[in-house]
């Protein structure tokens, strides 16, 4: 059990701004404001894959990826994406967890997201309702809430495997631990570093996340290959379950 000192949340999340992009969440309170233009809920996205407001998000994201990388197969941008998106949501909320002692919460109704923009200004989020930094609400906050609807639709959708996607989050949580426990340590915030770590250990044991690799201190070994090898010019990723890019067919078991 991992007890937290408990902070509250201020308006602008102001703590998560010194450990960069990807942990900094774009607020109503914010010095600045919302953004210019409206933006999508996520609860607008999840609500219907079929919708315009999905093609505007989701697959225009997808798409932009896609082009980026100059890969010409769906399921591997699909799958890119979908560890980014992972990758934020998991920094945001763990970030907060260990900083705070509570998590904000990522309602579909209050995270918005401007897919063609990149951290820190793809998230914006209405109001800072505090929720508390236990592990069970974080896989509520992330596992359950965003993550579970995305793999189900890119599973539908793309062909993506589920344990593919799985280990992308999976993947995405040890980076955020890891990223954050690197800035604990030269901050010389060692109750964050393990807050971060024992956080992070206990969300392992998720059933979602049990079977997606093996967390050990801050290290990472997946199970699954989240197909990077295959982008142009790409290879295999340091936790990949794979040491070198196998030589296979174009759609090889990696999921």
């Amino acid at each position: 059990m991992v007890l937290l000192p408990i902070v509250n949340l201020d308006p602008d999340l102001a703590a998560l701004r010194p450990l960069g992009g990807f942990f900094v969440l774009r607020t109503t309170g914010a010095r600045g404001g919302p953004p210019a233009g409206p933006l999508p809920a996520f609860a607008e996205i999840y609500e219907n894959p079929k919708s315009d407001v999905y093609r505007k998000s989701m697959t225009f994201r997808i798409e932009v990826v896609g082009e980026r990388l100059r890969v010409s197969e769906p399921r591997v941008a699909a799958s890119v994406a979908q560890q980014a998106l992972a990758a934020r949501l998991w920094s945001v909320a763990l970030g907060c967890a260990a900083l705070y002692g509570r998590v904000p919460d990522l309602d579909p109704c209050l995270l918005h997201w401007d897919a063609s923009a990149v951290a820190p200004d793809d998230l914006w989020l209405t109001e800072v309702r505090p929720r508390p930094g236990d592990p069970a609400t974080l896989a509520d906050t992330v596992l359950h809430t965003h993550l579970e609807p995305v793999c189900d639709t890119l599973h539908a959708r793309y062909g993506v495997a589920t344990g593919l996607l799985w280990g992308n989050a999976g993947s995405a949580l040890a980076g955020a631990a890891r990223e954050l426990v690197r800035w604990a340590r030269g901050s010389g915030r060692t109750d964050v570093a393990h807050r971060a770590r024992s956080l992070t250990a206990e969300l392992f044991t998720h059933p979602l996340l049990s079977t997606t690799g093996t967390f050990t201190g801050t290290a990472f070994r997946r199970r699954s290959c989240c197909l990077y090898y295959r982008v142009p010019g790409g290879g295999v990723c340091g936790d990949c379950c794979f040491t070198r890019p196998p030589r296979s067919s174009p759609r090889a078991p990696c999921g």
